[in-house]
């Protein structure tokens, strides 16, 4: 069976689980009515389904290359692009003035999700650029503006971020390219960058690299950091001073060319100001993040999906139930990895969505500081259960082929290979639960327990209609909450961070048993969407426990056994 973007999950989703008519209420995002959405969900899924998924194979097998310094991409990928950018999608969220759509960023993210599933390699680069248009809307001046913004908007050129440096990963301070001033105002930009999704293409147009430098004199570590842009090709027509030196060869996303580009006095144009790089970066990356973690959700529907149709058609062994199909999917084993796959992937992808809701809100509701902050606390969570959820699913998949999920011929091993870096790349996961136990708990906890209560009274008017469900999501926001201030209490950071990950996972699990509880209450008596809740709550939710107990372990058993005690 050929992937099939699921219309009527999101649709079900925007209407009873995300509270996307709050988003359309607002005076801005007015024109997002049910009509126009179900015309967007229905044309992006025609592309999805008859012009992307066809390629995923395609790109795998015939990978991204260099030759003679020019990058050739996957056969069939520049025509799937033009598509895309032909019917505009890539600036939907983009704003009106400079040619784009003006709809919420959560249409955009249903867009990135449906995409993913049908083709990661080839999706990671509108997402590039869209997370470039954001950056350049809030930190560019006027002049660029005007030039790059229709442009990137259009589909015409793309974008991509450079941060990353052979001695400068995570530590981004540690960068040592070079930004020289010029007399006619632009920079001479020299250095070398890596891990640069798609930093060339054969697709024709421009590609416009946002590039992290150091002015000479500029203080160490990310205070001394300003952004440029630096384009592939200059105003005037003539090649710029950069070059893609190599491409990386990867575990998995070989459609997607991941570049070492160099670059040898370039000339760019500063962006955000001298010494603001990084929060204009930031305003990039924060984009990127929630695409990212729609990545990983895009994936698991994929490979869902996949391993849906395997076990519907792979005939193994005596039926286990009278008057079965005679299939695996008979087999309790094969039904339980199955039904955890569909639950966790609907937890996910709630939890994104509700991001990409509260990112819409802050910008266009009334009580817009109150909906930033609900983003901000939803991002890092939405980034990394999104991806770890498409590596579950992913590796699930696999397991539910059986021995032909490790052949490669079978395409669902392929999953697995291209996700896997979701929980890498903008920003580890690691990082990401770092940043929730630091920065989004210094409000002294008011965002994350502002959350906490608003689930844990779902949980109780819920045990009216729904008292199986309720109780149990009840008991686990209750130990979340004893997680979240056993957090506050910390004055030593190392103590949070040492049980960042497990704090983020548990409360993603927390979250998500939330998300099913409310998909439950939208149905009048119980019915499929009550018994997936059912499935999430009892098989999934439990891990909670283990979760939130780990992260108050505290640090000093880690530092206990020291590096000899590492070793063989």
């Amino acid at each position: 069976m050929p992937f099939r973007a699921p219309v009527e999950e999101y649709r079900f989703l925007l209407e009873h689980v995300v509270d996307f008519a709050r988003v359309a209420a607002t005076e801005r995002f007015a024109e997002a009515t049910p009509d126009l959405v179900e015309a967007i969900l229905s044309e992006l899924a025609k592309l999805a389904d008859e012009v992307w998924a066809p390629l995923q194979r395609a790109g795998d097998t015939d990978p991204a290359r260099l030759e003679n310094g020019v990058v050739v991409t996957s056969k069939g990928y520049a025509g799937a692009y033009r598509a895309l950018a032909e019917g505009g999608w890539i600036g939907m969220a983009a704003p009106v003035e400079h040619g784009g759509m003006g709809l919420p960023l959560t249409l955009a993210t249903v867009m990135n999700d449906m995409l993913s599933g049908a083709c990661l390699a080839l999706e990671l680069n509108p997402l590039m650029s869209q997370g470039q248009i954001e950056a350049l809307e809030h930190h560019a001046d006027d002049a660029l503006k005007a030039l790059y913004l229709p442009r990137l908007i259009s589909g015409e050129w793309t974008g991509t971020m450079n941060l990353t440096e052979p001695q400068a990963g995570s530590d981004v301070g540690a960068l040592r390219t070079k930004a020289v001033p010029q007399e006619d105002g632009t920079y001479a930009i020299s250095g070398q960058k890596i891990f640069i999704s798609w930093g060339d293409h054969d697709f024709g147009g421009n590609v416009c690299h946002l590039v992290l430098a150091r002015l000479p004199g500029a203080a160490e570590g990310t205070r001394g950091i300003s952004l440029f842009l630096v384009p592939k090709i200059l105003p005037d027509g003539t090649a710029n001073a950069l070059r893609v030196v190599s491409l990386e060869h990867k575990m998995g996303l070989h459609g997607s060319p991941t570049a070492v580009m160099a670059y040898e006095g370039a000339r760019g144009w500063l962006v955000g100001g001298e010494h603001r790089g990084m929060a204009a970066m930031f305003t990039m990356m924060n984009n990127a993040r929630l695409g990212v973690g729609v990545q990983g959700i895009g994936v698991a529907e994929g490979a869902y999906q996949k391993a849906l149709s395997y076990a519907a058609e792979r005939v193994q062994g005596r039926s286990p139930v009278a008057g079965g199909t005679g299939t695996i999917l008979d087999h309790a084993d094969v039904r339980r990895m199955l039904a955890q796959m569909k639950a966790d992937l609907f937890a996910a992808r709630a939890i994104g969505f509700s991001c990409a809701v509260a990112l819409d809100l802050a910008q266009a509701g009334e009580d817009g500081a109150f909906w930033a902050a609900r983003a901000a606390l939803l991002t890092p969570i939405a980034k990394a259960f999104g991806t770890a959820t498409g590596m579950r699913v992913a590796e699930q998949g696999m397991q539910v082929h059986g021995g032909m999920g490790f052949i490669e011929e079978t395409g669902a091993a392929q999953f697995y290979r291209d996700v896997r870096v979701t929980a890498i790349y903008e920003g580890t996961n690691g990082i990401q639960a770092m940043d929730l136990v630091g920065r989004k708990l210094a409000d002294g906890g008011e965002a994350a327990l502002a959350l906490i209560e608003e689930m844990q009274e779902a949980a109780e008017a819920a045990r009216a209609t729904r008292p199986d469900l309720a109780e149990p999501v009840w008991q686990a926001v209750e130990t979340l909450r004893e997680a979240t201030e056993w957090m506050l209490a910390q004055g030593d950071m190392q103590a949070r961070f040492a049980g960042a990950v497990p704090y983020l996972e548990g409360f993603a699990r927390v979250l998500g048993a939330h998300l099913h509880l409310k998909a439950a209450g939208s149905e009048a008596a119980p019915g499929p969407r009550t018994a997936l809740a059912r499935i999430y709550i009892a098989r999934l939710l439990p891990e909670h426990a283990g979760h939130l107990a780990a992260a108050m372990a505290g640090a000093q058993d880690l530092y206990a056994l020291g590096p000899e005690a590492l070793l063989p």
